[in-house]
């Protein structure tokens, strides 16, 4: 069973290979803009902030579980960095302390559902409603105005000629890979997804794990929140809306089972740069952002669909 499962990733991430060269070739032609630095250094910006987020969903929907408040942890962690770099706080301090305020939201979803037994679906709408109305709430529905040269470099800066939003992303992915597939704790996170009873009896301890994961998802949110802040130079109480949507989209695309146990990172890799390269060629084609919703959601349903069918066959 397992190398069967092995066999699927493997030609389902051939596939996504394909479909990015695909996109990429027929881009070339129908774009003079496409293959130009300006456009893909976009491009590479736009990847880093859905990617961050969708390597701590992935962890979340391995469980079996989902996270739809991520984009107002984003919300929380703008409002809250922009707020303290205004009052004229450290940059790093100002960092530090939204992160650690982002992951209480982490904390709350996982203590809700591990240990309360709420659904993860109501769990996290009743988050994201609350993170919502409190990011609103602390800024009074205005935005911080951030001049902080030293913390705007996390948005806007290089290192050499790599944007580091793109560093950041790559640190958060080679961490996750790490963390997923040598050590004891990924193999809980599979376990969990797999059989959460199974697990339990066979000595996991599924409600810290559960826990855990809910804070990874928060944690990659908040890095979001920082770069988004940084890259707009201000402390935004909208900002984020909407990105649960691209996140759960790129794990689903990427091969992940949406009731949890089967997944990997590199097929979210693959998903998050499809749904980067789709967004891109749709917005230099002039197509309507209200049909590019519309296909992003064939996307997930395409995505489920092949999930159910390779798990009937």
């Amino acid at each position: 069973m397992t190398k069967i499962k092995e066999k699927g990733s493997v030609l389902r991430s051939f596939a996504l290979v394909f479909v990015i060269i695909a996109i990429v070739i027929v881009m070339s032609f129908a774009s003079p803009v496409f293959m130009t630095s300006k456009n893909i250094v976009n491009i590479i910006r736009q990847i880093s902030i859905n990617g961050i987020i969708a390597v701590g969903m992935t962890f979340v929907i391995l469980t079996g579980g989902i996270d739809l408040s991520v984009g107002s942890v984003v919300a929380i962690t703008s409002v809250i960095c922009g707020y303290l770099l205004e009052q004229g706080t450290y940059w790093l301090a100002a960092c530090l302390a939204a992160i650690g305020i982002s992951l209480i939201f982490g904390a709350f979803n996982g203590l809700m559902i591990a240990y309360v037994g709420f659904q993860p679906f109501i769990a996290t709408l009743a988050t994201v409603t609350m993170g919502s109305g409190i990011a609103l709430a602390f800024s009074d529905g205005k935005p911080f105005v951030i001049k902080n040269e030293s913390f705007l470099a996390i948005g806007q800066g290089y290192i050499g000629s790599v944007p580091i939003p793109i560093i950041l992303l790559v640190l958060v992915v080679a961490v996750g890979l790490v963390i997923l597939k040598t050590t004891t704790f990924g193999r809980y996170v599979f376990a969990i997804g797999g059989n959460k009873h199974a697990a339990k009896l066979s000595g996991v301890r599924t409600r810290r794990v559960e826990l855990m994961v809910y804070v990874i998802s928060a944690f990659c949110a908040s890095v979001v929140g920082l770069i988004l802040s940084a890259r707009i130079s201000s402390g935004q109480p909208t900002s984020g809306s909407g990105y649960e949507l691209d996140a759960i989209a790129a794990t689903a695309i990427g091969g992940t089972s949406m009731s949890g146990g089967v997944g990997s990172l590199v097929g979210t890799i693959f998903g998050f740069v499809i749904l980067g390269l789709m967004t891109n060629s749709m917005n230099l084609l002039n197509i309507n952002s209200f049909y590019q919703q519309i296909v992003k959601g064939i996307l997930i349903i395409l995505a489920v669909f092949l999930d159910m069918t390779s798990k009937r066959k």
